[in-house]
C-alpha cells in the first residue's frame, strides 16, 4: 500500500497530535533521504503501521481488520490459492452468514487486483484493508508448521558431508542450509521469541526459543548440519567463518512480514561444537507507553515528573533480562523531539531511536562507557543515556553531567531500588552529590502475562490466604482493604486492560472486602492463542523510589538501604512484590510468577 505524501500529511494533521516543527522536520528528512513520507512516519515512530492504516481506512471508507492468523480457518483460507494470495497480497479470512467472502487486502485501490479476485471468488465479496505485517503473518498460514517445513528442507540435504566439511554450495542464498536458517528465524519471530538458541549436542543439534522469558525446545536437527548452519549465520553476521576457538559477536538484518528485524548474533565454542544465540530485535517497534509497560499510580507520576526535569539523574536497576532497555527506550522516545539532542553510549545498541545519536561501546578501539561519556559531554547534549554504570569513574562522570545541566539516564544491577543509592556510594561518589542529582530510581522485573482467553479464576482457601499474608506481609501494608483500594486505583490507571482495550478481569468492580476473594491461574493446557502455554506476553512489576528531601538526608547520613527502603515505603512507594501482587489480583499474572522473579528479594 502506498499512500500519497499529501494524504499522509492530511491524516497526520487530522489527529491534532503533531506540531508544525515535527512536520518541518519530516519534510526536511523526506528531501534528504528521498523516501516516501509514509515510510518516514512509521520509521520515526510518529505513528505505527496499524495506526496509519486505520486513519487511511477511515479516509477511503474501507473497513480495517486486525487479522489474527491463529483465528483464520484453513478451509476458508484455501478458497484463494496461495499463488494468487501472494501475488495480489490478499487473503480470505472469513465467510459471513450471507455467504459473503471477507477479503483482506493491503491495497484496496489496486483495481487490477480487485478485478482478478472478483473473477476468482465471484462478486459476493467484501473488501477490508489490513497492514502489511498482519497480512504477511496470515499468508504464512499456507505453509506448514516448523517441523514439517524443516523436514522438507533437510530431506533435500541428505547427502551432506560431516559438519567439518562445509561446501560453498551449502552457503548459497537458495541452499537448504539458508532455507533452514530462514525458517528458524521466521518461526521465532512468529512465536514472539526474544532469542534463538542453536546448541550442539553429541548426536544432534537442538533449537530452543526463549518465549516470554522461558526457553522452549522446538526442534532437533541432524548433527551433520551444524557446521554449515553456523557458517551461514557467520556469513550473514560478517564474522570469521574459519574461527572456531574464540567467541564472536555480530549483527544482521532480515525482513519478515514487511517488518525489519535486527538479529544480534553471539557464537561460543562449547564442548560439542559452536553454539549460536541470536537475539531478535524488532526495528519497526514503536515504543510502548508507560501504562502498557505496567506503570501506574504514584510510580507512574513519579517517573513522569522526573523525566521532564531540566537536569538530574534517573536510574533503572534490575538483573539482565528484566526489561531495563525497553523502559529506557520508551522514556527516550517520549522525550525525543527535533529541539533536543539525545546522545547515548550503549553496549550493545538494542533499540534504534530515530533522531538520537547512539554510540556503540568498542573496548578494542578504546570506546568504553567512560571514554564515550567524556566524548558525549563535548557534543552539546541535552539528554544523555549511559547504557550501564559499571565503575566509579563512569559513575562520577554521570553525576557531574547531571550537575552541569544535563538529564542523565543509566542502569545498574541491584536487587531493588533502595540498594541502588548505597551502590553509588560504594563506587566512590560523594553522598551529597548522589542526594542532589538522583531524581528517581526504578527497579523492575518482568513477569509473564496470563492469557486473557483461557486463564482460570479460583477462590483461595484460608490456608492459602494465610500463606500469602505471610509472604507479602499484607497486614503490615495496611491490610486487604488498603490493597483493594490500590487495586481499584490500578484499574483506573488502565493497567488492568488488555492490548485490545478490554478489561483484563471483568466488567464488574473488584471487591473491597478484607480478604482475598479470588485469584487467577494459567490453564493447564492453555489455548491456541497462547500456544498452549497459559501465558501470552510479559508485563513489568516496578518500584519507583523518589529521592525526597527525607531520603536525601538519609543518603548524606550514610543510611543503610533497609532504612532508605522503609522510609520510601512510608512515603508511598510500592515494592515490586506488592505491585506484582496487585497485578495478580487484577488477573494480569499469577502469584507463582511474582514469587518466581522476586524470590531473591
Amino acid at each position: 500500500m502506498r499512500i500519497p505524501d499529501s494524504l499522509v500529511e492530511k491524516l497526520l494533521k487530522g489527529t491534532h497530535k503533531f506540531s508544525e516543527e515535527q512536520f518541518t522536520a519530516l519534510r526536511e528528512q523526506e528531501a534528504t533521504e528521498k523516501k516516501p513520507l509514509q515510510d518516514l512516519v512509521i520509521k520515526s515512530n510518529l505513528l505505527s503501521e496499524k495506526e496509519l492504516t486505520k486513519l487511511y481506512a477511515a479516509e477511503i471508507e474501507v473497513p480495517f481488520v486486525e487479522l489474527n492468523a491463529k483465528e483464520i480457518d484453513h478451509d476458508i483460507l484455501k478458497l484463494l490459492p496461495e499463488r494468487i494470495a501472494r501475488q495480489y497480497n490478499a487473503i480470505v479470512f472469513a465467510v459471513d452468514e450471507h455467504e459473503t467472502k471477507l477479503l483482506a487486502m493491503e491495497d484496496p485501490d489496486d483495481i487490477q487486483a480487485l478485478n482478478f479476485l472478483q473473477k476468482q471468488l465471484g462478486t459476493n465479496i467484501k473488501i477490508h484493508i489490513t497492514t502489511s505485517s498482519l497480512l504477511q503473518a496470515a499468508l504464512n498460514l499456507y505453509r506448514g508448521n516448523i517441523s514439517s517445513e524443516l523436514t522438507k528442507v533437510i530431506a533435500s540435504n541428505q547427502d551432506d558431508e560431516e559438519d567439518d566439511d562445509v561446501d560453498e554450495s551449502d552457503l548459497a542464498e537458495d541452499s537448504p542450509v539458508a532455507q533452514t536458517i530462514n525458517i528458524l528465524i521466521e518461526y521465532g519471530i512468529q512465536a514472539g521469541a526474544s532469542d534463538i538458541h542453536i546448541e550442539p549436542r553429541e548426536d544432534f543439534v537442538v533449537v530452543r526459543y526463549r518465549i516470554d522469558g522461558l526457553l522452549r525446545e522446538a526442534n532437533k536437527l541432524p548433527r551433520k548440519l551444524l557446521g554449515s548452519l553456523v557458517s551461514r549465520i557467520k556469513i550473514l553476521s560478517n564474522l570469521k567463518i574459519d574461527e572456531h576457538r574464540a567467541p564472536q559477536d555480530g549483527r544482521f538484518k532480515i525482513e519478515v512480514g514487511g517488518l525489519v528485524y535486527a538479529l544480534r548474533v553471539s557464537t561460543l565454542p562449547i564442548l560439542d561444537g559452536e553454539k549460536v544465540v541470536m537475539r531478535i530485535l524488532n526495528e519497526s517497534t514503536k515504543a510502548a507507553d508507560f501504562t502498557d509497560l505496567g506503570f501506574w499510580g504514584t510510580a507512574l507520576a513519579s517517573l513522569q515528573h522526573a523525566i521532564v526535569q531540566p537536569h538530574g539523574m534517573v536510574l533503572v536497576t534490575g538483573p539482565t533480562g528484566s526489561g531495563k532497555s525497553t523502559t529506557l527506550f520508551s522514556v527516550l522516545s517520549s522525550l525525543n523531539s527535533p529541539n533536543v539532542n539525545i546522545s547515548t553510549v550503549e553496549d550493545p545498541i538494542e533499540y534504534h531511536i530515530v533522531g538520537a545519536n547512539q554510540t556503540q561501546v568498542n573496548t578494542v578501539a578504546g570506546m568504553t562507557f567512560t571514554n564515550g561519556l567524556r566524548a558525549l559531554l563535548r557534543q552539546d547534549p541535552n539528554i544523555i543515556m549511559v547504557g550501564e554504570v559499571r565503575d566509579g569513574e563512569t559513575a562520577d562522570l554521570a553525576v557531574q553531567a547531571a550537575l552541569t545541566g544535563h538529564l542523565v539516564f543509566s542502569t545498574l544491577h541491584t536487587n531493588n531500588a533502595a540498594t541502588c543509592l548505597p551502590r553509588l556510594l560504594d563506587m566512590g561518589v560523594e553522598p551529597f552529590l548522589i542526594a542532589s542529582t538522583v531524581r528517581v530510581v526504578v527497579a523492575q522485573r518482568l513477569v509473564r502475562r496470563l492469557c486473557i482467553d483461557c486463564r482460570e479464576e479460583y477462590a483461595p482457601d484460608a490456608a492459602t490466604i494465610k500463606h500469602l499474608d505471610k509472604i507479602f506481609h499484607l497486614e503490615e501494608k495496611g491490610g486487604m482493604a488498603h490493597i483493594h483500594e490500590l487495586e481499584e486505583s490500578a484499574m483506573n490507571d488502565s493497567i488492568g486492560r488488555s492490548a485490545t482495550g478490554k478489561d483484563s478481569i471483568t466488567d464488574q468492580p473488584s471487591t473491597t472486602t478484607q480478604s482475598i476473594s479470588r485469584l487467577f491461574k494459567a490453564h493447564d493446557n492453555g489455548c491456541e492463542k497462547c500456544n498452549h502455554s497459559g501465558y501470552k506476553g510479559r508485563i513489568g512489576i516496578y518500584e519507583v523510589l523518589t529521592n525526597s528531601s527525607t531520603v536525601q538526608s538519609m543518603i548524606v547520613g550514610n543510611a543503610t538501604n533497609e532504612s532508605i527502603e522503609k522510609t520510601a515505603i512510608a512515603e508511598g512507594m510500592l515494592t515490586m512484590q506488592l505491585d506484582g501482587f496487585i497485578k495478580a489480583l487484577r488477573g494480569q499474572t499469577t502469584i507463582e510468577e511474582i514469587l518466581r522473579v522476586t524470590s531473591q528479594e
